[in-house]
């Protein structure tokens, strides 16, 4: 191979200029000539060579001076494309477009049947322009003598017997039999009287006699001779009967390739395809009327995915492209081309698609944005990433603001295709500001939609705002009207809580969802429970790893002071909720219950004492241990250290002061008679004591021995908070002084007790000031 080509070189060097480069040798069926790949040096572009050496083969000389001359002189689209040629003394070089032997394809048995009759469709047009037309007989037409062009085309060649009928000195009337394998195409007529007997006969009957060999030769693989003319073995049911006629034994008889193609373009006849209705209306797609080209893009629709590619892609598609952009094709057209365009080469894409894709989306039509819009997930693949973020995606966000709502929805839903082509600062910045537009849309579809796209781009934003932005997004959908936009909001919700820290899901999230557990519809509240417990999962793994307490433990000094009490375990039972939290007013009050003295109050007996005190039981369920300790001290003698345990005012079953009794037989129903316990306190102070006091009808001594110095003087603390320090008086209940029954705190020194003054109560309502003594005192 590389001495051939050096001697190539080397005959060229000799020669004029063939500013052509020789490559690769083809394999050819026995021919005159020697085919090679060539390259153009100027551009690089592809094209073939077919090289005769005049030394070599002096004898075909005249065969291949006039294929030629015809190759020059004949133009016509089913005809080998020449791109230039050099004649000298010792070669001939004669450079066309890229070919293919059709022998290949038969040999790999490629050929569909669609595309099979599509072929042969084009051999019959060209052989009925070279008969009726040019008034020529090719003379040798066989599988050898045809190419494919790189658009899939069938090319015709083999012209080194094409001859003018009117010229009596033919080459094919002297030559004709100088053709290689001629002995096995040569009509009977010719094999028994030579090629003289062309000139008694129509001179397009030996033309179609080889067209009949032709069509055997596609569909079976070879033809062997005549004894296999007229055979209809693989042949299409519907060619049978004109194929017959083709290769009669009489040619008289024989049927003629205007008159087959003429009979196949019949309706429902075998040339009657959408391929071949493509390849006649191709050409002029840009000059037909609105019908007809919908007719010719239906025929389109309707192709199966076996056509050839090749003759899409060169020759269908670039029509298709004009006709979308400048022809009036629409959404329809476009459609065909992305059908065309996903089997491109990614090379052939961006050269051929890619340039169209984006001044199609600055189209101001709508019905073409939304066909691209949906083409989108076809082609986003073959996009570069910065074509898509620089020069498509500016063009795509005008869809957002767009009047009409189908183009803002389809714009919509591009999103999750453009989104992995799209850069950080683009999605971060333009791209949320769009979707906050449509978040707020008046077509509630459009808004659940933007709900689901945030859901699903979620985890292309930005970490230092992607919690603001859903968090912010969800909880607003929640509160729709529309059914599904609540519902999208719930499902987004579910599907992202990894985004979202633990506290922004109990601060935040949750008390959004809390609604919706209630909602009119049930579809929401069935999502929302699953969704709350997607969060409520997801706070109690977080609660699991937390400590106990985060209080620092109390020092010597702080264990002498005023303290609350430490829970106990039964306080954490539903019956019993708030006992710890009290427990230590309860402490206090009840020590300070033995120090009280009765101010004219009628004293109960010691037996009436022992009669109404129940028989503490053996193991009492205390709100701490400073309770227990209060417990076992004297019997307490403030009769309000002890409530109803039926009246209804308890906290999960225990007294709100003191312990609590199994029974309630002569007790009071202190919360509710308060007001006119009030009522009375003012004639307590300055009259005796009778049976008719505020006070209920039990106290007990005042000898009673207080707690111990070391426990914290509670009521004493909150007088120096409260009372010394602001001047404002202790919470009623909690002071040292007699209350509304009367009543003096003992003192714990020997000091002489000071007479009591009478205090008139006020009835008028408090200023709202005094609410904060709470506050204050904490």
């Amino acid at each position: 191979m590389d001495f051939l080509k050096s001697a190539v070189a080397s005959a060229i060097a000799k020669g004029p200029p063939f500013p052509y480069t020789f490559g690769d040798k083809v394999d050819l069926d026995p021919s005159i000539w020697t085919l090679y790949n060539g390259t153009k040096r100027e551009d690089g572009s592809n094209c073939s060579i077919f090289s005769f050496d005049i030394a070599a083969n002096k004898s075909a000389l005249p065969l291949a001076k006039n294929a030629l001359k015809k190759l020059r002189t004949l133009r016509h689209p089913g005809v080998i494309k020449v791109l230039d040629a050099v004649e000298t003394d010792s070669y001939i070089y004669i450079a066309t477009e890229r070919l293919v032997p059709l022998r290949w394809h038969v040999k790999r048995k490629s050929l569909s049947p669609e595309t099979a009759k599509w072929g042969l469709y084009s051999v019959a047009s060209t052989i009925k322009f070279i008969n009726d037309e040019a008034s020529s007989v090719h003379g040798n037409l066989k599988v050898a003598s045809i190419y494919t062009s790189e658009s899939g085309e069938w090319k015709l060649g083999g012209f080194e017997v094409l001859s003018n009928v009117k010229d009596d000195d033919a080459v094919i009337y002297t030559y004709g039999s100088l053709v290689p394998d001629s002995a096995r195409y040569t009509p009977p007529e010719l094999a028994r009287s030579g090629w003289d007997a062309i000139k008694r006969s129509p001179h397009s009957v030996v033309d179609s006699y080889d067209f009949g060999v032709l069509i055997f030769e596609v569909f079976n693989g070879s033809f062997l001779g005549p004894d296999q003319a007229g055979q209809t073995k693989g042949i299409p049911p519907t060619m049978h009967s004109s194929y017959k006629r083709l290769v009669n034994a009489n040619p008289k008889a024989r049927l003629s390739v205007a008159h087959f193609l003429e009979q196949g373009r019949r309706s429902g006849a075998f040339f009657d395809t959408p391929l071949i209705k493509l390849t006649d209306g191709v050409d002029n797609l840009g000059v037909k009327s609105e019908t007809e080209r919908a007719a010719f893009l239906d025929d389109l629709d309707h192709l199966s995915d076996d056509f050839p590619e090749d003759f899409f892609k060169m020759k269908v598609l670039p029509e298709l492209l004009k006709s979308v952009e400048f022809g009036g094709g629409g959404p329809k057209a476009f459609g065909v081309v992305m059908k065309i365009a996903t089997k491109l080469p990614d090379d052939d894409f961006d050269s051929k698609v890619t340039p169209v894709v984006i001044r199609l989306f600055g189209n101001p039509d709508r019905a073409i944005r939304v066909c691209l819009l949906d083409s989108l997930p076809l082609m986003i693949d073959r996009l570069p990433q910065k074509v898509v973020n620089d020069r498509i995606f500016p063009q795509i966000v005008t869809g957002f603001t767009d009047i009409a709502p189908v183009v803002r929805e389809q714009t919509l839903k591009s999103v999750l295709t453009l989104i992995t082509k799209l850069s950080d600062r683009t999605i971060n910045g333009e791209l949320l500001k769009y979707l906050a537009k449509t978040a707020n849309d008046e077509q509630p579809g459009i808004r659940t939609n933007t709900t689901i796209c945030l859901g699903k781009i979620a985890k292309n934003l930005g970490t230092s705002t992607r919690s603001k932005v859903l968090i912010a997004a969800f909880t607003r959908s929640l509160r729709d009207p529309f059914v599904h936009a609540r519902n999208a909001s719930l499902l987004a919700l579910a599907v992202t809580s990894e985004y979202f820290t633990e506290e922004d899901c109990a601060s935040r999230i949750l008390p959004s969802i809390c609604p919706l557990l209630i909602d009119k519809e049930k579809l929401v509240r069935d999502q929302a429970i699953k969704t709350m417990e997607v969060y409520i999962g997801k706070i109690k793994k977080a609660a699991a790893g937390m400590p106990e307490t985060v209080l620092p433990p109390p020092s010597a000094a702080e264990q002498t002071g005023p303290r609350m009490s430490t829970p106990q375990p039964e306080s954490a039972m539903p019956g019993s909720w708030a006992g710890w939290a009290i427990s230590s007013f309860t402490n206090k009050l009840s020590a300070a219950a033995g120090e009280i003295e009765a101010n004219g109050a009628a004293t109960p007996t010691q037996s009436q004492q022992e009669t109404r005190r129940p028989a503490l039981p053996a193991a009492t369920s205390s709100a701490s241990a400073l309770h227990r300790q209060a417990l076992k001290s004297p019997p307490p003698s403030a009769p309000l250290s002890r409530t109803s345990s039926s009246g209804g005012n308890n906290f999960g079953g225990d007294s709100f002061f003191a312990e609590p009794e199994p029974t309630a037989v002569d007790d009071f129903d202190a919360w509710g008679d308060m007001d006119e316990s009030e009522e009375n306190a003012g004639s307590a102070q300055t009259s005796p004591p009778s049976k008719t006091s505020a006070l209920p009808h039990r106290t007990v001594s005042s000898t009673a021995t207080p707690f111990d110095d070391a426990e914290p003087d509670f009521a004493g603390w909150l007088a120096k908070k409260s009372g010394a320090t602001s001047g404002k008086p202790l919470p009623k209940g909690l002071g040292k002084t007699g209350s509304a029954a009367g009543t003096k705190a003992a003192p714990k020194k020997t000091v002489p007790a000071k007479p009591v003054v009478a205090k008139k109560i006020d009835l008028k309502p408090k200023p709202a000031d005094d609410d904060d003594t709470w506050g204050d005192g904490w």
